[in-house]
């Protein structure tokens, strides 16, 4: 019995340990994102030729309104170009497309992923003169000040930058859910980051990168779904720091029911084990040869579970200390999820503290359900392409 009893308390141990380490992570970040960052950037008057990439798949139903929507940059007009990469797109798409000053590549593959779709273009465009290249989805709507704002940081030497992307609709309690989530990311792993002297996370869109670089970086990159994480290690790898621009908008259509959020979580956590697997002990190894914190930080971050599944799951451990004496105690657990929500309320911009917001929180026991479903159905998910539609901003309307 005792050594049942101690093989009881080791496997209780190491739960609280990976929970208590992954609480104390975010906590750090909650705390460091309220302090002040913003790069110092000065405007050296100088134009960058950008080439804005619009990666989309059958996204025949948002294309047309976000292609003419790029078209209106308060940016030298002669000095970007739009390009809506069309993989299977309608062919009265790809005609109404053929109306707009913009160009469309259209790809076809067996297996898409957006990677594929982002090299086809970057080969297609290897003799033209683009200075950077932008890489939106095909739900995204820039600021009409964001090119300014990527120019800026690239004249001032960053070679790759993450914008502020943000919701553009709240018309559901899960995209306020959703919303909400793309806020507490920004603020953990773009602006804490940057405040703590990291580098910014990426998300996979409102990105910009040195042309040049971005395709040798991309050329390595093809099938694997969550490209913008393997992006990430191999930019960190090299030890190049990605910018944070806090003030550069890109509006990002939020998923507004429980399938499609299982769908996308599926896919999300299916390319975190799969970056855990790959790349954990190599973070640790270029921390300890190199001294390469981000590429460890990022490689770390992987071990972190998602953040509806750890609320969940700390909640069921803390009830059962409390009902049925989990060891260590009923305190220890309570304490955890105490930190855990308070990281996540002090991470939320103030703007979402509204009756949305409680409509929304009444939801997540039914997301943490979708997460837990999404978790059993990850095999073969990182390899796959898996879509989430987009609709019009007409029907994004409360």
């Amino acid at each position: 019995m005792e050594i049942v009893a101690l093989i009881y308390k080791i496997i209780c141990f190491t739960i609280y340990g990976y929970f208590g380490i992954s609480v104390l992570y975010i906590a750090v970040l909650a705390i460091a994102g309220n302090f002040n960052y913003r790069p110092k950037i000065k405007d050296h008057g100088s134009v960058a030729r950008i080439a804005v990439l619009i990666p989309g798949y059958k996204e025949d139903e948002v294309i047309v309104e976000v292609a003419s929507d790029a078209l209106r940059q308060e940016y030298h007009q002669k000095s970007y170009e739009v390009f809506v990469i069309a993989d299977s797109f309608d062919q009265r798409t790809v005609d109404k497309l053929a109306e707009l000053p913009v160009q469309v590549i259209p790809v076809h593959f067996e297996n898409s992923t957006k990677a594929k779709s982002i090299n086809f273009a970057l080969h297609e465009l290897s003799d033209r003169d683009f200075e950077l290249a932008v890489i939106l989805d095909a739900d995204n709507v820039m600021a009409p000040d964001f090119l300014k704002y990527v120019n800026r940081a690239f004249q001032n030497g960053y070679k790759a930058i993450q914008g502020h992307r943000t919701a553009k609709n709240k018309n559901t309690p899960f995209a306020v859910l959703d919303a909400a989530n793309e806020e507490i990311n920004n603020h953990f792993f773009r602006k804490a980051h940057r405040v703590l002297g990291m580098s910014s996370g990426l998300i996979g869109s409102a990105m910009a990168f040195e042309i040049n670089y971005f395709r040798e970086i991309m050329s390595s990159i093809n099938d694997v779904a969550g490209e913008d994480k393997e992006i990430e290690l191999k930019i960190l790898k090299d030890k190049v720091t990605i910018e944070y621009l806090e003030d550069a908008y890109v509006y990002d259509e939020k998923v507004q029911n429980a399938q499609v959020f299982s769908r996308q979580r599926t896919r999300w956590i299916a390319s975190q084990v799969y970056y855990f697997k790959n790349y954990m002990m190599a973070g640790i190894r270029d921390l300890i040869l190199k001294g390469n914190i981000d590429f460890f930080d990022k490689a770390f971050q992987t071990f972190i579970p998602p953040r509806i599944l750890m609320l969940g799951a700390l909640t069921f451990l803390t009830a059962g200390a409390y009902f049925i004496k989990i060891w260590p105690g009923f305190e220890f657990w309570a304490i955890l999820l105490a930190a855990n929500v308070f990281s996540l309320f002090v991470a939320l911009p103030f703007k979402f503290y509204n009756k949305d917001l409680l409509r929304a929180l009444i939801n997540i026991p039914k997301a943490f359900f979708y997460m837990l479903k999404a978790l059993f159905s990850i095999k073969g998910a990182d390899k796959k392409f898996i879509h989430t539609p987009h609709t019009s901003s007409d029907n994004l309307k409360p």
